[in-house]
């Protein structure tokens, strides 16, 4: 009977402890988000993660998560990547291909889920886009340059296509090749323009808007940091630019092909729901954007009094004012 009175009491203890057990066990929860910048499109990608997690239940106070971001300097980006292997997080969100670069080069025993990466399998993150091979997934921000240069040749008949890419960056040269690719089939000239500093950005911008007819602006940090001195010399000119990356278009590029942020983050979100629900993230496919916006730049139009054909403005999704 003492036996069984015991048994029933410790029955009974573990019943009231179960609830702050499992409340215990789910504040452990710490996730560490690393951004190389504060790029509106991470910041809108980290929206995406963050509220997909709390709504499956991942908030605080149960889940705390911690948010680092590298300012646009690879060398404090590297800094924080050493702070999160001492820390030690259940999971790892990146957001930027040099972010993500860098914790999965280092980190390998921690599950990362990365977002705004153009080429995961091209920046050696991921081994293939079915399976990373490790400890990563997550998803690409990548276009296929064919929407790209059809929305082109709904706004203009273009014969060259000036493409400024800066060489030590992977994701400006990755693509300059998509756009190579593809260059025979819509019988537009691409014209690389190199740029590995700002002072060949004022040099050489004013000789090749005089022979392109529109300007195709890479996701290189060197061009990005003089997009406001770029676009206001192709807008002078009457040259059209274009992009995939939507900051740029909000910054003064006139014309983009995007993938939609915010829908990316909270497709990256449920993946970190599934991998912190014991989920491998070798066995969560990495998939390219689900969701494209046409976005027009209003400002920049009515400043280089471009005229906006109406099969162009039907496709467009969002118009920067």
């Amino acid at each position: 009977m003492k036996s069984i009175s015991r048994y029933m009491l410790s029955v009974a203890i573990l019943l009231v402890l179960l609830p702050v057990l499992s409340v215990e066990a789910h504040a452990q929860r710490r996730i560490t988000a690393l951004m190389f910048s504060e790029e509106p499109r991470y910041l809108e990608a980290l929206k995406g993660v963050t509220d997909t997690l709390a709504k499956a239940g991942y908030k605080e106070p149960g889940t705390v998560i911690k948010v680092l971001n590298g300012k646009g300097n690879k060398i404090k980006t590297l800094e924080l990547v050493k702070e999160i292997a001492a820390d030690k997080p259940d999971l790892i969100v990146t957001l930027g291909t040099y972010a993500s670069s860098a914790v999965s080069s280092t980190i390998k025993d921690v599950p990362i889920v990365f977002s705004i990466v153009y080429d995961p399998v091209m920046a050696g993150i991921s081994k293939n886009w079915q399976s990373s091979g490790n400890n990563t997934t997550g998803s690409s921000s990548k276009i296929a340059m064919t929407r790209i240069m059809e929305s082109l040749g709904q706004f203009s008949s273009v014969k060259t296509l000036a493409v400024l890419y800066t060489p030590a960056e992977k994701n400006s040269v990755e693509v300059l090749k998509d756009l190579q690719t593809i260059e025979a089939g819509y019988k537009i000239r691409i014209l690389p323009v190199r740029l590995s500093t700002i002072e060949e950005i004022h040099q050489l911008l004013p000789e090749v808007l005089r022979s392109a007819g529109a300007l195709y602006i890479t996701g290189s940090n060197l061009i990005g940091g003089q997009i406001a001195q770029i676009t206001d010399m192709a807008t002078k000119a009457k040259v059209l630019t274009i992009s995939h990356l939507e900051d740029l278009v909000e910054s003064g590029v006139l014309m983009g092909v995007c993938a939609d942020s915010y829908a990316m983050g909270v497709d990256d979100g449920e993946k970190a729901v599934k991998v912190l629900k014991g989920a491998k993230p070798s066995s969560i496919p990495i998939n390219k954007a689900k969701k494209n916006d046409v976005l027009l730049n209003m400002k920049t139009a009515h400043k280089g009094q471009f005229q906006i054909p109406e099969a162009f403005m039907k496709t467009v999704t969002r118009k920067i004012e």
